[in-house]
C-alpha cells in the first residue's frame, strides 16, 4: 500500500521532488520536496487509494476508535470522508477558537472520554498535530493516535510526538516515496540522497548544489 500511495501522489503532483530549485517553507527552510495532499481530493482515483488507506489504518491500529478529528484545514475532508467510510461520527479542530458565537474551537459533539483518532494530511515537525492532539486532550477526549496520508519522517517531528505521548500511523513515508520516485525514473542520479540529507538534517543546507 505505501508504494502504491507513494506512486499515486507522485503522478498527480501532491508530491513534488525538486532538489535543483528547492523551495521555501514557511518556516524559512529550504526543502527539496512540497507536499500538497489537497489535490488528491480532485483526484478520484487517488482520493479512493487514501481514504480507503486511512480506513484501513484506523481499523488496524485503533479498532476501538469511536471518533475521528480532523485537523484544520487540510484533514477536515479526508476525516469526513474515512468517517463515512467506517460508519463513525467526525467533527473537526480549529486553529484557534472562533471569536463569535460559542467560540469553539472543537466543532462536532464529542463527549468526554470518547475515543478519538486524529486524521492529518501530512506529518512535518509535528506541532501542529500536537496542538489538535493537546486541544482534544484538554476537552476530556481519549485520543489513540494520529493517522495521516504522508510523513517526511524527519528526527525533530518523532521526537516531538514522543515526548507528546502521541503515536502516528502513515500511509507513505519519504524513504518509500523516493524509491519509487527513483525506481520510476522522476528523480536523477544522486537525487535521493540529496533528499534523506535534507530530511535527516534540515538546517544543514549543504545538499544544496551537491
Amino acid at each position: 500500500m505505501e508504494r502504491q500511495i507513494a506512486s499515486s501522489l507522485l503522478s498527480i503532483g501532491a508530491v513534488f521532488l525538486r532538489p535543483e530549485e528547492p523551495f521555501t517553507w514557511a518556516s524559512g527552510i529550504k526543502s527539496p520536496i512540497y507536499c500538497d495532499n489537497r489535490l488528491t481530493l480532485s483526484a478520484p482515483r487517488v482520493r479512493e487509494q487514501v481514504e480507503s488507506g486511512l480506513a484501513t489504518l484506523v481499523k488496524k491500529y485503533y479498532p476501538s476508535c469511536e471518533m475521528l478529528m480532523g485537523t484544520s484545514t487540510a484533514g477536515i475532508a479526508h476525516a469526513a470522508i474515512t468517517a463515512t467510510i467506517l460508519d463513525l461520527p467526525m467533527g473537526y479542530v480549529r486553529g484557534e477558537a472562533k471569536s463569535h458565537g460559542r467560540t469553539n474551537r472543537i466543532e462536532g459533539k464529542m463527549d468526554p472520554g470518547t475515543k478519538v483518532v486524529v486524521i492529518e494530511d501530512l506529518i512535518s515537525t509535528g506541532g501542529s498535530a500536537i496542538d489538535v492532539v493537546e486541544a482534544l486532550r484538554e476537552a476530556g477526549a481519549d485520543v489513540l493516535g494520529i493517522v495521516s496520508i504522508f510523513t517526511y519522517g524527519m528526527k525533530r517531528g518523532l521526537e516531538r510526538l514522543a515526548a507528546a505521548s502521541v503515536e502516528n500511523h502513515s500511509l507513505c513515508n519519504l524513504d518509500v516515496l523516493v524509491d519509487v520516485a527513483e525506481q520510476e525514473g522522476r528523480i536523477g542520479p544522486g537525487w535521493r540522497e540529496r533528499i534523506l540529507a535534507f530530511r535527516d538534517n534540515p538546517s544543514d543546507e549543504s545538499w544544496i548544489g551537491k
